[in-house]
Order: C-alpha cells, then structure tokens, then sequence
C-alpha cells in the first residue's frame, strides 16, 4: 500500500511542476461576459460587450486593466477582429490616466485596412510597434478573427500576428525618443485596449496573459546610430518601405524577414515578369504569388520589356500589391533591341540623339502603361553615367516629371544607382510627385536605403510625399486597363 501511495505522490508532484513552469500559468483577463477587472477613461461607452467579446468603437477612450500587481515580462495573446476602416491597439507597460492618450509605454497597433495615397487613414498596420518599428503590410484581414501575441523580456518585444512575427525590437540602454514618445519605453505596468473614433470597431476576446522571469538583455543586432535613424524616421511617420528587391543571388523569403526583423525595414519583393524572364504568363505568375501568400512582405511586379502588357491578364496583374517598370529596354528607331545595362545591346551613336529618344521612350512607356512606380529612373549605358549631370538637363528632367504627374505614377529613389538627382527630386516634389525608395539588389546584400535616407533630408520630404500602395480599385490596371501595344 505505501508503495501505492508513494506512487500517487510522485505522480502530484510531477503534476504541479508542470503546471508551475517557470513562464507561469495562463491567466484569463476577460471573462466573457462584462468588464470585471477593466476600467475605462473618458468615454466608458465606447467599450460595450457582444457575443463574449470586448467591442471598442465610438470617441476616444482607453480600457485601463486593473491589474494587482504590475506586469514586466510577459506574454499576452488575444483573438481580435476588424471592421473596414478601424483603427486600435493595446497598449501595454502603460498606467491609468483620465483622459487622452496613454502617455508611459508602447501600442501595439490593430489596423487592417490598406489605404492609398492622400487618405488621411493610419498607415500603420497591425502589430506595428507604434511609432517605433512599424508594419506597412497588413498580414491581417478585415472581418476575420486573427491571433495577436506580444512578447516582453527585458529590452525585447517581439509581436506576432497569425504566427507571423512582424516585430522583434530590442531597445537600446538610450534610445532616441521624440518629445511625443519621450516615456514611450520599457519598465512595468498594465494594459489598455484603444478605442479611436466612432467610425472605428474592434473586437477583443479570449484575451490571456503570462508572466515570464527575469531574464538577460538581449544585445543589439543593430548600431545605436541607425536604431536612431529607424526610430526617427518611423516617429515622424515616414514609411520606410523597399519596394524593390528580388530574390537573387541566394536571398530567401526567410533572409528577407529576418533581415526587415533586424534592421526595422519594409520589404516587397518583385519577380521580373516579361518575355525571357523567369515570370512569363499567368500561369508563372500564380506559381509565384502561391509562395508569397501571407506571407508579411508586399507583393510588387516589375514588368520587363515592352512586350509585358500582352503575356498577363489585368486580373492576374492587379493581385500584385503594385506594379513597376523602367525604360532599360526599348527598341531604338533602327529598331534594335537596347537593353541598356548590357554592354553588347546597347547603341549609342550620337549622345544627345540617345538621350532625346530615351527621354522620348520614357513618355510612351509611363503614358500607356498601367504602373504605380518609375524605377531605376535616369540610369544611363555605363558609358554615359560619367556625363550623367550633363545629359540629364533641367527640360528633360521636367519631360519626364510632367508625365509622370500626368498618370499619376511614383518616382523610385534608388539606393542602387543613387538616382534620380537632388534636383530632379526637389523638382518632382514641386510637382506633388510620390517618392517610393528601392534598392535593386543583384544579390543578398539588402543594404539600408542610405541614398534614399539622405535625399529625404536634402529634399526636405515629408512623410505625405512617400508612395504606398493603392487600394485595389484604384490599380492602374484595373482603371486604364492594358493598352494594344505601345508606341513611340
């Protein structure tokens, strides 16, 4: 019989050890049915209870937990779901205040909606680090539950959506803060749902959290110089975004992740889609978006060549998030094939007769073609680039701006070549240009965007100045369509 006993007892004991792992034990922070343990600000209507969920949605007000002791390292998960247009968060490390918005700790940012250009609607998507490392791509879909989960120990929060990881910051022993954000940093407190506006609406439930223990601080993966950088332009509200990289040279959708992870950049990777290119119908193009579905990186196209507008359907072309070109092959009026960054097909017979057909190419292209974006702008035959201040005078430099405001296309800042200049640039902003940053990599080396980062300053562009995405129904191909061939 003892040994029955015995039996039983280590059994319980193991029992209890797993239990009390030393992450602890979940602990469930809404029940379901009301708002036990949760007090509001300003507006506590704003926070109401439907089918077994937290709903915020009308004017501004923060739903404080009343937490009995403060959380430091945790985990706190929740499902969550969206209406069209809704904007939210849950703050966490943060305090109880009676109005406005919380001031001490960070937001992680709940917004699905993928907005366009000169729409005053929040940029910023779901699980952004607010203001500090943010997400432009929504993982996230309107009207469906998602999985939100946010990770603290010591100086590193990572957030997750959908299992996806989206953020993985670690904060310096200084780090830059604005006057706005100044108390925006990591120490201890409780968590607040946001509820933004009357047009917004959040659901919130089965919302969990577990302490973690004391652990050490993970060391940067970064400089604190160009954490700075990230951090300042993000508080700004700069989308820091490179539309323009491929996977060459060895680089994998995971390289890419890790390496926006890392240094707190965007990333929409492009396949070359065009005749004699890897991407050549629409058959090829589908294979390609099945290994990019949800996957936290937009979905750009760079369509090749002249012929590209006849290999693709305007259905399969608007799946892409944008669409991007350049005038690196045309046929010249000899009609030879010039691909300008090979030196065996391309011909320069006179300078100036060149750069009057390029410019004229140029024109066509950007007039006929559905594209959101001008890449690689101004680049020129290697033979040129020594002239290239010279050939690229201020009248076709604006020949150029002037088509590209005509059809309301971005102009590409690229880190690549460092075009287009200071000046074109200064000019394109005059216009009420858009400026989308790329990098152009032949290989694994990503790079910073430094070019692109030093015109922003020299150019004094402002955050409304930077390209994003249109919504689907405003897609260049979706409203001019694809025209029968291009002339000029």
């Amino acid at each position: 019989m003892r040994t029955i006993y015995l039996g039983i007892w280590i059994i319980l004991i193991s029992l209890v050890s797993c239990t009390n792992t030393p992450e602890g034990e979940w602990q469930e922070l809404f029940n379901g049915k009301d708002l036990t343990g949760w007090k509001a600000n300003e507006n506590p209507e704003s926070f109401q209870i439907e089918d077994g969920a937290i709903v915020a949605s009308g004017s501004r007000s923060h739903l404080f937990l009343e937490a009995k002791k403060p959380f430091r390292n945790f985990e706190l998960t929740a499902s969550v779901k969206s209406v069209p247009g809704s904007n939210s968060g849950i703050y966490f490390h943060t305090n109880f205040q009676d109005e406005g918005w919380p001031s001490t700790g960070y937001e992680v940012q709940v917004n699905n909606t993928l907005v366009g250009e000169n729409n005053m609607h929040e940029s910023k998507k779901t699980g952004s680090l607010y203001g500090i490392r943010n997400v432009y791509y929504p993982v996230a879909q309107n009207d469906e539950w998602f999985n939100l989960l946010i990770r603290v120990v010591e100086n590193r929060v990572e957030v997750f959506v959908n299992d996806y990881q989206v953020v993985d910051y670690i904060q310096p022993d200084a780090p830059w803060r604005n006057d706005e954000f100044k108390n925006r940093l990591l120490g201890s407190g409780t968590f607040a749902i946001q509820a933004h506006d009357e047009n917004s609406k959040v659901y919130y439930k089965d919302i969990k959290v577990r302490s973690l223990p004391d652990g050490e601080k993970t060391a940067l993966k970064v400089e604190e110089e160009w954490d700075a950088t990230v951090t300042r332009l993000m508080a700004a509200g700069y989308p820091l975004v490179d539309f323009h990289a491929h996977l060459k040279g060895g680089l994998t959708i995971e390289d890419v992740k890790e390496y926006s992870l890392t240094q707190g950049i965007n990333y929409g990777l492009a396949p070359n889609c065009g005749l004699h290119f890897p991407v050549t119908d629409d058959a090829s193009l589908a294979t390609y978006m099945d290994t990019v579905r949800g996957q936290p990186i937009f979905r750009g196209m760079q369509a090749e060549g002249r012929e590209w507008i006849t290999l693709f359907s305007p259905e399969a072309i608007a799946k892409f998030d944008y669409v991007f070109t350049d005038a690196m092959t045309f046929t010249d009026s000899k009609g030879r094939r010039n691909r300008i960054w090979i030196k065996e097909e391309v011909w320069v017979d006179d300078k100036q007769q060149f750069m009057d057909q390029m410019v004229g190419k140029i024109e066509a292209i950007m007039s006929q073609e559905p594209v959101d974006i001008y890449v690689n702008p101004t680049v020129l035959p290697d033979e040129l680039m020594p002239e290239h201040a010279d050939l690229w005078t201020k009248e076709r430099m604006a020949r150029v701006i002037k088509v590209l405001a005509d059809n309301q296309i971005a102009l590409e800042i690229n880190a690549r070549y460092k075009t287009p200049s200071a000046e074109m640039i200064k000019m394109a902003k005059e216009a009420g240009l858009k400026f989308s940053f790329g990098t152009n990599n032949t290989g694994k080396d990503l790079g910073r965007l430094e070019y692109c980062i030093q015109m922003i300053e020299e150019c004094n562009l402002t955050p409304s100045d930077i390209f994003m995405p249109k919504p689907h129904n405003l897609k260049p191909v979706l409203v001019k369509g694809l025209p029968e061939k291009i002339t000029g």
